[in-house]
């Protein structure tokens, strides 16, 4: 063989290896599966969508961190869903949990104010309670309003407490601390500004709920009572829920 023969294969070799990439590593793909669904005696449009979304919560100081998200009909209720999902996005060490929502036109119908965690070892919640918002099938009994004095249900079994005043003026215990600042209401937005608390020390699972509530604050934009049990809802900027309180 000669040296152009080689010299012609090495190059023919290296043309094919540049023009043939290699092949990427496999998505490690996983799935979720459930249901959701609401307790009213009503039907949706037809053309309402569910979504359900794997979101990260593991920084009570910021969004959360959508991983995967799946749409299906709201035709059918309960509602089943399939969410698919690359392994490789879940840092084991983290939080994650599901996020369900009914929208008609992009008017938000249902959403889900408990939380379902997913991805912890354990069984994973995904059956996932939807309730409606604002009776928005029906012209209000009365106007709500965001005023007032509320107890946290969402966030953990602590006592904390809340009052928004007519002119602003916010006042509260977060479970170890006396806390206060001023919230700005305008329609159904509402923000709040960075509250001053008192510095008492208390038991480390009280002063860690505490902080976690005054900055799921900061991130609130948005307010929503729900009928009949008349649960004040906070939302951030999309729509999520951040926290739910009861009449106090």
């Amino acid at each position: 063989m000669t040296d152009s023969s080689i010299s012609r294969r090495a190059f023919a070799g290296f043309v094919l290896a540049v023009a043939v990439p290699a092949t990427p590593a496999l998505a490690a793909r996983r799935a979720l599966r459930g249901t959701v669904f609401y307790r009213e005696r009503m039907a949706l449009p037809p053309t309402a969508v569910i979504e359900v979304a794997l979101v990260d919560i593991s920084l009570a100081d910021a969004p959360s961190r959508t991983i995967a998200k799946t749409r299906v009909s709201g035709r059918g209720i309960p509602a089943r869903w399939t969410l698919r999902f690359d392994d490789r996005r879940i840092e084991p060490r983290n939080r994650h949990a599901l996020q369900a929502r009914i929208t008609d036109g992009g008017q938000l119908l249902f959403i889900n104010t408990t939380q379902h965690t997913v991805l912890a070892g354990g069984p994973d919640d995904a059956e996932i309670l939807v309730e409606r918002v604002g009776g928005w099938d029906q012209p209000p009994a009365a106007a709500p309003s965001p005023l007032g004095s509320w107890r946290l249900t969402s966030l953990a079994s602590i006592t904390t407490t809340i009052a928004i005043a007519a002119d602003g003026k916010v006042s509260g215990r977060g479970g170890c601390n006396g806390f206060g600042g001023n919230a700005t209401v305008r329609g159904r937005t509402i923000r709040f500004s960075r509250m001053a608390s008192t510095m008492m020390a208390c038991a480390p699972d009280a002063m860690d709920q505490e902080q976690r509530f005054l900055k799921a604050l900061e991130r609130v934009q948005r307010w929503n009572v729900e009928r009949g049990g008349g649960r004040l809802v906070l939302l951030d900027g999309r729509s999520r829920p951040v926290m739910t309180l009861a009449p106090q």
